[in-house]
């Protein structure tokens, strides 16, 4: 197995890790080692695609296996967030059902012989979700640590608009999830056979 494959495996083995930190209150400084754990995670997307390609180790298990890490390490990470409410639930029901919609169409199209490549736009969508969901931790981290209440006693008295940008980023990677969908969906489709 190549460098790349095992980064991707990676990801995969720190989302329970990521889940366990999220669940237990009573481990110190859960949230920050939840952001710790997520970020790792996050970077071996970038490292994995950008080795692979740098190197010619391209494999039908990586064009598989690194997009689906991303929806399981992103899912993950939303459903979580909205147990601990910070995200509304149906951010999480958008993401889940386009990812599964676009898994859908790709395993169907891979049937009938084709493959559908990640597009830009479900590559910014990644991007876009994963920072969504560092800032959402960053928020989580100021407003249930202690070392940092000094800041969040801040962010609330001079600073709204700083407080709410996690809300913004996490709102607009919603929108970049259904509109990424739709775009897969209507380039997609000629890639398969309806009648069959």
């Amino acid at each position: 197995m190549n460098l790349a494959n095992k980064l991707t495996l990676f990801r995969i083995v720190l989302i329970p890790v990521f889940i366990l930190f999220m669940s237990f209150e009573f481990i110190p400084h859960w949230a920050m080692l939840s952001l710790i754990v997520f970020a790792v995670a996050s970077i071996t997307d970038h490292l994995d695609g950008r080795i692979a390609r740098k190197h010619n180790l391209i494999t039908n298990f990586g064009i598989f296996m690194d997009p689906f890490a991303d929806k399981l390490l992103v899912t993950s990470a939303i459903i979580m967030l909205v147990a601990r409410e910070l995200v509304p639930a149906w951010i999480a029901i958008v993401i889940i059902a386009r990812e599964f919609a676009v898994s859908g169409l790709r395993t169907i199209a891979a049937n009938e012989g084709n493959v559908i490549s990640a597009s830009n736009l479900g590559k910014l969508k990644t991007t876009l979700q994963m920072v969504a969901v560092i800032m959402m931790l960053l928020k989580l981290i100021i407003h249930t640590d202690a070392w940092f209440l000094p800041v969040k006693n801040w962010l609330e008295a001079n600073a709204q608009i700083l407080w709410l940008l996690p809300d913004v980023v996490m709102y607009a990677a919603a929108f970049m999830t259904i509109y990424s969908g739709v775009d897969y969906f209507m380039k997609g489709w000629s890639s398969i056979d309806p009648s069959k």
